[in-house]
């Protein structure tokens, strides 16, 4: 079998089975582990799957630039972000993440609404200047231009003083077993560090995100206590993550 043969019947497996494992390929193809393992790391430079421990993943297409992010799943996004403000109470403190669907968020906020937001997302805090009620915290640090957020140690110092009821986690990769992944070091700790800050932890998931993973871990699938995704999808694609005790809500 040629490399390109390989590499198709490599991607198309994980399309279909959602993980590949460089064992069970090296049977199927009769060649070494290193021939494969080699195919999965030039797959991995093109983007087109995440390796992991005895294998890989499907790669995250939510590691693009925000610009570029923020026309993909937009209406699926539109309706987590809805549904992820009917859990805010009046008088929480809740902490915002970056992202697209964080900004589509606090576009839903009603008006009447009288609550504190904490974010590291400067774009989220601009667009809640004009709101009535809302008091809005914003943590500093180095902004990291690709999610527009702030990140260093500056950042996770401020996080520490904060006590909220809700933190609405974005995450480009959401898995079982690989736990929640995201695309930059420096992001992925300043994450862990907000949920360590939060009584409860929601992951806002679109189904690009789902079943896939990123460089970069934030931690278990149990960090988040729940996570919102879309209503049709699939339920063999959430089942693994309601079997490790994570609340699923359909939006």
């Amino acid at each position: 079998m040629l490399t390109s043969q390989r590499k198709k019947a490599i991607l198309d497996a994980l399309k279909r089975n959602g993980q590949v494992l460089a064992n069970e390929l090296s049977v199927a193809f009769n060649v070494s582990e290193d021939t494969v393992r080699r195919d999965l790391r030039e797959l991995a430079a093109e983007g087109l799957l995440q390796r992991v421990h005895g294998g890989a993943l499907p790669a995250s297409p939510a590691v693009a630039p925000f610009a570029q992010r923020q026309n993909m799943e937009s209406e699926a996004k539109r309706r987590i972000a809805q549904r992820a403000v009917q859990m805010i109470a009046p008088g929480q403190v809740v902490i915002v993440d970056g992202g697209t669907t964080s900004a589509l968020l606090v576009q839903n906020l009603p008006d009447d609404l009288s609550a504190t937001i904490v974010t590291h997302s400067p774009s989220v805090a601009v667009a809640l200047a004009e709101h009535p009620s809302i008091e809005v915290i914003l943590i500093g640090g180095r902004l990291y231009k690709h999610s527009i957020v702030s990140v260093g140690a500056a950042a996770v110092e401020a996080i520490s003083h904060i006590q909220a009821d809700l933190y609405f986690m974005g995450v480009t990769g959401v898995h079982a077993t690989v736990g929640l992944s995201t695309g930059d070091f420096e992001e992925a700790f300043i994450k862990r560090a907000l949920a360590a800050r939060a009584a409860e932890t929601v992951v806002l998931a679109s189904s690009a995100k789902l079943n896939a993973a990123s460089p970069y871990r934030i931690g278990d699938i149990t960090l988040a206590q729940s996570i919102i995704v879309e209503q049709a999808t699939e339920p063999d694609r959430i089942a693994p993550i309601e079997a490790a005790g994570v609340n699923v809500v359909r939006a």
